[in-house]
């Protein structure tokens, strides 16, 4: 019976109620006393009171506000008391049944201004004359009907009108609380993707690291031969397990770094592999366009193959959903803290149709770039053209060094 209200909205209905029976209290009395002296006065203040009561559980409760409503009004017959200010207190009822009653009280108030339309009319064409001794019988049936459509109006238009808020709030919450699911459900997508991007990353690893233990077995196995017959064979095969071991070395740390789902440091393979990468995508017939500005800096293996994943994944969507027909540019933008890898490609000219699922692609180059540190974004362009973004920082302490060895040490001479 009683909704939920918050202590302010409480307390505004009080003072308003307060108000309102302050404001049309000395009117009231004064009118009273002028007609008939104080005892109608005392009984307009009551009335009043009455219908100042109803305001306050307006929105508290709008049956208890209805029923008080009803109370004061039928006082107020029974007294053959005239129209008074206090009356647009049932207006005020009647708006706050329709807004914030349930659909039996909003029936009930619906119900209540027909009836009370047609009690108004008789009482205000009929029974008030005759208690005070008017003839009645002057009045037309023409007049009635009028007294009574207006009367009803004037009672179901702050109805309706509160009939309307209602409506327009609940759809309002309803658009609220559907795109709140909406964006729960992409939420719970997105991270679902994201954990399954983590899961590929943590098998890709483990490939990495399962291959480098076999070469490690593999040149150990050699070099322990060779040493017996030849010595001098077995120095290239220890420096072949020195690299292949600090390699593995830093794909372990990288799974562990993952998989605490850290964005700071963790070694990943290099990016030499880059080169190779655009010339096995050439031979599909992708014309790749590769650029390169800015002195190239030296990068962490994390950091490496976060570019070097986000490149073939790019790439590797144009192929899948681009125009492949059409050049794609893949340009390298170095500085002082890292590079900025942008692969631009033309979108095909008949797009698939809509409401294909989220995919892995972008996802898994975000999570790259935001586990590096970085930041990722990939959108079409207003030239028509579908770009991806990417600011890969180097992730170690910048040093001096010969800015030509670099390039050819870092980028496999992509530059």
């Amino acid at each position: 019976m009683f909704r939920a209200l918050a202590r302010r909205q409480r307390t505004a209905d009080l003072v308003g109620a307060c108000v309102f029976f302050v404001l049309f209290a000395p009117i009231v009395s004064a009118i009273g006393v002028a007609g008939l002296g104080w005892g109608p006065a005392v009984v307009d203040l009551l009335i009043l009171a009455v219908y100042s009561a109803a305001l306050v559980f307006r929105r508290l409760s709008p049956p208890i506000a209805l029923a008080l409503a009803w109370i004061g009004a039928i006082i107020q017959m029974a007294a053959l008391r005239d129209v008074q200010p206090g009356n647009f207190a049932i207006l005020m009822v009647l708006y706050a049944v329709g807004c914030y009653g349930n659909r039996i009280v909003r029936w009930l108030g619906l119900a209540s201004a027909g009836i009370g339309a047609l009690l108004a009319a008789a009482y205000l064409m009929y029974l008030l004359p005759m208690g005070r001794g008017s003839d009645v019988s002057t009045v037309s049936v023409g007049s009635f009907v009028f007294t009574l459509v207006a009367s009803l109006a004037v009672l179901v238009l702050p109805w309706t009108l509160g009939l309307l808020v209602n409506a327009r709030t609940a759809s309002r919450e309803s658009k609220a609380r559907q795109l709140e699911a909406q964006r729960e459900a992409e939420r719970a997508e997105y991270a679902v993707v994201v954990e399954q991007e983590r899961n590929r990353i943590a098998r890709d690893m483990h490939d990495v690291v399962a291959h480098s233990l076999a070469v490690v077995i593999a040149q150990a196995d050699g070099a322990r031969y060779a040493a017996a017959t030849n010595p001098a064979t077995a120095a290239p095969a220890l420096s072949t397990i020195a690299a292949t071991a600090r390699e593995a070395l830093a794909d372990v740390r990288l799974l562990l770094a993952e998989l605490r789902h850290s964005e700071a440091e963790g070694p990943q393979p290099s990016i030499h592999d880059l080169e190779r990468l655009i010339d096995q995508l050439r031979v599909t017939g992708l014309q790749i366009d590769v650029s390169s500005t800015g002195a190239v800096v030296p990068m962490s293996a994390s950091h490496q193959i976060a570019v070097y994943r986000i490149v073939q994944e790019a790439l590797t969507n144009v192929l899948r959903h681009g125009d492949a027909k059409r050049p794609v540019t893949l340009d390298f933008a170095w500085s002082a803290d890292g590079v900025r890898l942008t692969v631009a490609s033309s979108l095909r000219p008949a797009p698939a149709a809509s409401g294909a699922t989220l995919g892995h692609g972008i996802p898994g180059m975000r999570e790259r770039a935001v586990l590096t540190g970085g930041s990722f974004r990939a959108g079409a362009t207003e030239a028509g053209q579908f770009e991806v973004a990417a600011r890969i920082p180097s992730g170690i302490a910048q040093r001096t060094l010969d800015s030509d060895s670099t390039a050819s040490d870092s980028t496999g001479g992509l530059s």
